[in-house]
């Protein structure tokens, strides 16, 4: 079947989690003998700010890192409604202009023969509810929807005919263990600042703690203000600024421990929501503490898979106790490593995308899907 993905960006990952995700599943798809494009807006804040950045080596090395991606940059004279009907499914991000999505709804009520899903991977239902009640989305065959918390706001606000849970994961065919990179710090912290949504917590949860127990540290992120940079810096953290995210596995190999550091609107409002920065740390074989977070769907085995510290002191704590116990250390990366590899996946999440357009696909794609379910 052949895949087309709206999306921010698929080239950029500054400050574009989705991307992380996306290509995972996109490359699951090719390697099963799918099409998969993503299509992406000429005018985008992340590939921008990237290429402001980095400057046009950044694509360079993306092409380079993913030559089995296909992503089409598309203009204001770009003709969606005969890209879609080429397609047999279409996924629309919520980051998509709302005209857009609104065009694209319309191409399927008149009669598209493709599946138009529409995904959600952000908190803007709680924390910008009418971005959100202003989308059309009654032409959409069903919402995809990054929590279940995040698919109950969907139901209770009466957005979407049908509302699929579907978690991120990660692409483990990148995302793994490498034990031949040597051990050359204590503890890697890989996030972006953000619109001040998690600042006192990084106080709590990083900054304090590394400088407590001076420990040799680095963070690795982007839209840090100058005030965070001198708090890291007091602290002997080393910044490190943007990092592709195809090299994070190699920079999480080279520390003996990783935080997870979620944003408040997920704590408060969007409960069971992790970052997808957890389910990559896990597969690559780094024991991880965490701030604060109610698993509310039991996607993992807090205490067991990683530990949870219930503020800074504890934080502290846990830190020192897992650097020094090597047995401990290895404990959790067995743990964690046979969550994400029994459940948390890009190739988990392929299926389950397979399985829901068995429920809710049109006849042309769920008369392609049932030589494929009998031959399994």
């Amino acid at each position: 079947m052949k895949f087309l993905f709206y999306t921010h960006s698929l080239i950029s990952d500054w400050n574009h989690g989705n991307a992380h995700f996306l290509r995972g599943v996109m490359r699951d798809l090719v390697r099963r003998g799918h099409e998969a494009q993503a299509l992406e807006p000429k005018i985008s804040w992340s590939r921008d700010n990237l290429v402001a950045e980095q400057g046009p080596v950044a694509i360079e090395k993306f092409r380079e890192t993913f030559p089995d991606l296909n992503s089409q940059i598309y203009g204001e004279d770009f003709d969606h409604e005969a890209a879609v009907a080429d397609a047999d499914v279409v996924v629309v991000h919520e980051w998509t202009e709302p005209a857009l999505v609104e065009r694209i709804g319309k191409a399927r009520r008149d009669g598209g023969h493709f599946t138009l899903l529409f995904h959600d991977t952000h908190h803007r239902a709680v924390s910008a509810e009418g971005d959100i009640a202003g989308l059309m989305l009654q032409d959409y065959d069903g919402v995809l929807a990054f929590g279940e918390t995040l698919r109950e706001r969907y139901l209770k606000a009466g957005w979407g005919r049908t509302v699929y849970t579907w978690h991120e994961a990660a692409d483990d065919s990148l995302f793994r263990p490498r034990p031949e990179v040597e051990k050359t710090g204590d503890l890697i912290w890989i996030g972006n600042w953000g619109d001040d949504e998690r600042s006192a917590e990084i106080v709590e949860f990083l900054v304090r703690p590394v400088d407590q127990l001076k420990l040799k540290a680095t963070v690795r992120g982007v839209r840090y203000p100058q005030h965070a940079l001198d708090a890291l810096s007091d602290a002997g953290i080393q910044y490190g600024g943007w990092i592709a995210n195809a090299e994070a596995p190699r920079a999480f190999a080279s520390h003996n421990v990783t935080v997870h550091i979620p944003r408040r609107p997920y704590v408060e409002n969007l409960p069971g929501i992790p970052t997808i920065r957890v389910f990559e740390a896990l597969a690559c074989g780094i024991p991880l503490i965490s701030a604060p977070w109610n698993d509310a769907e039991g996607l993992f085995r807090p205490g067991q898979d990683y530990l949870i510290a219930k503020d800074g002191d504890e934080m502290t704590r846990l830190l020192a106790d897992v650097l020094a116990d090597a047995h401990l250390r290895d404990d959790l990366v067995t743990s964690g490593l046979e969550t994400i590899q029994a459940r948390h996946t890009c190739r988990h999440r392929v299926d389950e995308l397979l399985a829901i357009l068995g429920q809710c696909g049109t006849a042309r794609v769920t008369e392609q899907l049932a030589p494929r379910e009998a031959a399994e």
